[in-house]
């Protein structure tokens, strides 16, 4: 059994961990840079008080 401790009080843990696969995160650089292109050329059109602005 593990102890855990929250807010200062010890407390057992009923039921054990789940096992599960781990997952390898990859850094796709050409991707990432790629969206954030896409991003700065769309243009967003806005309204604040009835005043319409592109951004």
């Amino acid at each position: 059994m593990t102890t855990l401790l929250y807010r200062g009080h010890a407390y057992q843990q009923v039921k054990d961990a789940a096992q599960q696969q781990s997952v390898q995160l990859t850094y796709r650089r050409n991707v990432y840079q790629a969206r954030q292109a896409d991003v700065r050329q769309a243009r967003v059109q806005l309204t604040y008080r009835g005043v319409s602005y592109l951004r």
